[in-house]
């Protein structure tokens, strides 16, 4: 690791190899599952490379190395702890649901469009007639230009004014 310090690309490679088999022996001891293992090896492999710079060559590397990954092996347990306490796998429930969930989901979707539908059939008719052309029929401002009769600017600007009221309109409604 000195090397490494020292500026030894290979040497730095080389060390990160090595350490490999510590870090998942250090993750094994603190209890860490192997399908977390490679998780911890990532995350002590990078924090290594942040911190490399405060490794004291006179002492051992072993030992700064085991105290990064038990501390990396702690934190990925402890995320992984706060995660499954909130995920339910429940594949039954699944099948179960499904499509109760998928006709919900819909019906959802449909009273939102119909929602921003009646709002947007409430703006002047200037700003109405922008969210169409450009918005919903996605023309281009040039094609909305010829279409309307009305320069590119005003178009931008409806647009804008447009979607601002939109926004202020629709915001916390579900």
């Amino acid at each position: 690791m000195a090397a490494a310090q020292a500026g030894d690309r290979r040497a730095y490679e080389r060390v990160l190899a090595d350490s490999v088999a510590l870090i998942r022996s250090v993750a094994r001891r603190r209890g860490a599952p192997v399908d977390l293992l490679d998780d911890v090896v990532q995350e002590t492999l990078l924090t290594v490379h942040r911190v490399r710079h405060t490794y004291d060559p006179s002492r051992s590397y072993d030992a700064w190395l085991a105290a990064i990954a038990g501390r990396r092996a702690i934190d990925t347990l402890r995320s992984h702890g706060r995660h499954s306490h909130r995920e339910v796998h429940d594949e039954a429930a699944l099948e179960r649901y499904a499509e109760h969930d998928d006709a919900s989901a819909e019906s959802e979707r449909k009273q939102r469009a119909q929602h921003l539908h009646a709002a947007i059939a409430e703006l002047p008719p200037r700003q109405r007639e922008a969210v169409q052309k450009l918005g919903i029929a996605e023309q281009s401002l040039a094609e909305a230009s010829g279409g309307t009769g009305r320069n590119q600017g005003a178009l931008k600007v409806n647009l804008h004014r447009a979607l601002k009221t939109l926004r202020e309109r629709l915001r916390g409604e579900p």
